[in-house]
C-alpha cells in the first residue's frame, strides 16, 4: 500500500491574521496533481514563501480526488492568508476529455480561492510564458528556470507543477506592476 503524501496543513505554519505581508498564491490546477506557489510581494522583489504539489490519492474516483483537492486548497489558503490568488485558465488542447478534467480541477480551485480570498485572477498559460520568458511558446523547463532566476533560487522548485504555480503568481505580480506604472504615467 502506498504511503499517503503529507497533508498541506502539516507542512505549512498558519500565518497570523495580522502578519502584515502581501502574499500572492498561484495555482496550477488539475484533478490528480495541483501545483501551488506562494510569494511575498516585497518592494525589492518577490520572495518565495511556499511551493509544492497537492497529490490526490491514487485509485480514488474523480469525485473523491476533487473533494481531496478542495480540502487541501482550503487548508492551504487558510494557512497562507493570501491577498490575491491567481489560477491558470484553461486551454483547449488536443484532447477534449483532458480539457474537461482540467476544467473540473479549475472549478474546484476557483471556488476555493473565491471563498478564501477577496481577489481572484485567471491567467492564461501564454501570458505566463510571455511574462517570464518573453515568449508565449516557451516550454516548462524555460519557465522553471526563469522562476528560479526571479526568486534568486539556485534551482527551480520541483515538481514542475510547483514551478508552474509560482510562475502564475509571479505573472500576477508583473501584471499588477505594469498596471500601476501605466496608471502613474497618465
Amino acid at each position: 500500500m502506498a504511503r499517503p503524501s503529507p497533508r498541506v496543513r502539516d507542512l505549512l505554519p498558519e500565518l497570523p491574521a495580522d502578519h502584515g505581508q502581501r502574499i500572492v498564491v498561484g495555482i496550477d490546477p488539475g484533478t490528480q496533481v495541483v501545483g501551488y506557489g506562494a510569494v511575498v510581494d516585497r518592494r525589492d522583489g518577490p520572495v518565495l514563501l511556499a511551493a509544492g504539489a497537492l497529490r490526490a490519492p491514487q485509485g480514488a474516483s474523480v469525485p473523491q480526488r476533487l473533494a481531496f483537492i478542495r480540502e487541501e486548497l482550503d487548508d492551504l489558503l487558510r494557512c497562507l492568508r493570501p491577498a490575491a490568488v491567481a489560477v491558470e485558465s484553461g486551454f483547449s488542447g488536443r484532447n477534449p476529455a483532458t480539457a474537461l478534467r482540467i476544467g473540473e480541477g479549475r472549478g474546484v480551485a476557483l471556488a476555493a480561492a473565491a471563498q478564501a480570498c477577496p481577489e481572484v485572477h485567471e491567467i492564461t498559460p501564454a501570458e505566463v510564458k510571455k511574462a517570464l520568458v518573453g515568449n508565449g511558446q516557451a516550454d516548462k523547463g524555460q519557465v522553471a528556470q526563469m522562476v528560479a532566476h526571479s526568486l534568486s533560487l539556485a534551482e527551480a522548485p520541483r515538481p514542475l507543477d510547483a514551478s508552474d504555480a509560482l510562475a502564475i503568481a509571479l505573472t500576477l505580480l508583473a501584471r499588477e506592476r505594469f498596471a500601476a506604472r501605466t496608471a502613474a504615467s497618465r
